[in-house]
C-alpha cells in the first residue's frame, strides 16, 4: 500500500508567521512584505520542483501575482493574532511520474479553490536530502478568505471546525483523487486515508518528524522535538512489550485455572465415591426395617459358622429365656 498523509495547519500572526513568509518558503521565491517592509527571500532553497497559484474564475487580476496575492491576504486581517493563511500538506505517490504528481496536486488545489471560493498556491517539493526519496509531497498553501472580483471578503470558517466535516471530506476525497490516478496509470498500489485502527491493522502510527527537524537530525544535531519523538517511540515499545507480558501471564494464568478446576472436580468425585461406600450403613441407621434386616443376615452368617472373625468371636443375641437362642422369627434388637 502506498503511503498517505494529508494534514492541515494554520499560518497565524500569534506564533510570529505571516504568509508572505509561508509562499516566499514554500515556492522558494522572493517576497516583500508591504505591511511589515520585511523581504523574504528563499530563492536559494533547492527542492522545489512546481509552484501555480489557482484563483476562483472572477477572481481579479492581480491576485495571481504571489506578492499582491499575499499582501492582499496579510492586509484584509486587522488583529495582531489573526489566523492569515491554511496549509494543507499532501503526499504524492512516487509510483507516479512528476508530471503525474503534479497534475495530480494541481486537481487538488482547484477543487479546494472551487469548493471554498479561496486563493491557493501549490508548491510540488521532491524528497529531501539525505531523507526517504520516496517523500514526494506538495504544500498547498490557502487564504483563509473568500476570493471575490472585488478581493477578499468573508472567512472560510467551515474548515477551522472539524465537526463541519470539511477536513474529513478532504482527507477520503484525497484518498479517492490517488487511488484513480494509481489505477488509470496502470498501478496495483493504493491509499487508505482511514486510521490504522478502522483498517483493522495492529501497528503503531508513524511520527513524521517534519523537514526542520529531520535535516538537524541529519546534520548530528539533536533537537527537543526529536528527543521527545523518540522517547514517545521508546515509551510506546515500552507499553508493547509490557502489554505482551501480560497477555502471557494472564495465559498461565488461565492454564491453571484450569488444572486447579480439573483437581477440584477430581476431588469432589473422590469424596462423593467415598460418601457412596459409606452410605449404607448410613441409610440402615435411618431406616429401621433396613437396619433389621441387615442384623438378621449377620446373626445367619454367624449361626451357620460363616461369619467374620470379629462376628465369630461375638455372643449371639439371646431372648427373654435365658439359655435359649432366640428363633428367627423372634429376632429383634
Amino acid at each position: 500500500m502506498a503511503s498517505y498523509r494529508l494534514s492541515v495547519s494554520t499560518i497565524s500572526r500569534s506564533a510570529g508567521r505571516s504568509a508572505t513568509a509561508a509562499a516566499a518558503y514554500r515556492a522558494a521565491a522572493r517576497v516583500h512584505d508591504a505591511r511589515t517592509g520585511e523581504v523574504h527571500d528563499y530563492t536559494r532553497k533547492g527542492g522545489v520542483l512546481h509552484s501555480e497559484i489557482i484563483v476562483p474564475a472572477e477572481a481579479p487580476e492581480w491576485a495571481r501575482d504571489r506578492e499582491a496575492l499575499w499582501n492582499a491576504a496579510e492586509i484584509s486581517e486587522t488583529r495582531r493574532n489573526s489566523t492569515v493563511a491554511r496549509d494543507f500538506v499532501v503526499s504524492l505517490p512516487a509510483e507516479l511520474s512528476a508530471a503525474q504528481r503534479r497534475s495530480l496536486a494541481l486537481t487538488l488545489g482547484s477543487e479546494i479553490s472551487t469548493r471554498h471560493h479561496c486563493a491557493v498556491e501549490v508548491a510540488v517539493h521532491k524528497p529531501g536530502r539525505g531523507g526517504d526519496d520516496r517523500n514526494f509531497h506538495a504544500h498547498l498553501l490557502c487564504s483563509t478568505r473568500r476570493l471575490r472580483a472585488e478581493g477578499f471578503q468573508e472567512k472560510t470558517r467551515e474548515l477551522d471546525e472539524r465537526k463541519s466535516g470539511e477536513i474529513d471530506y478532504w482527507r477520503e476525497r484525497w484518498a479517492h483523487l490517488q487511488n484513480e490516478r494509481l489505477k488509470a496509470h496502470g498501478h496495483a498500489e493504493r491509499v487508505d486515508h482511514r486510521s490504522l485502527k478502522d483498517q483493522g491493522i495492529d501497528r503503531e502510527p508513524t511520527t513524521h518528524l517534519g523537514p526542520a527537524v529531520s535535516g538537524m537530525q541529519r546534520r548530528g544535531v539533536e533537537t527537543e522535538v526529536g528527543a521527545r519523538i523518540q522517547a514517545e517511540a521508546q515509551a510506546r515499545l515500552e507499553r508493547a512489550a509490557e502489554l505482551g507480558r501480560l497477555e502471557r501471564e494472564s495465559a498461565a494464568i488461565g492454564q491453571s485455572i484450569l488444572v486447579l478446576d480439573g483437581d477440584i472436580r477430581s476431588a469432589l468425585q473422590a469424596r462423593d465415591a467415598q460418601q457412596r461406600s459409606t452410605t449404607p450403613d448410613r441409610t440402615a441407621a435411618r431406616d429401621p426395617d433396613a437396619a433389621r434386616s441387615a442384623a438378621r443376615e449377620r446373626w445367619l452368617e454367624y449361626r451357620e459358622g460363616k461369619g467374620t472373625g470379629e462376628d465369630k468371636g461375638a455372643e449371639p443375641t439371646r431372648g427373654k429365656d435365658k439359655g435359649r437362642d432366640t428363633p428367627d422369627d423372634d429376632f429383634s434388637l
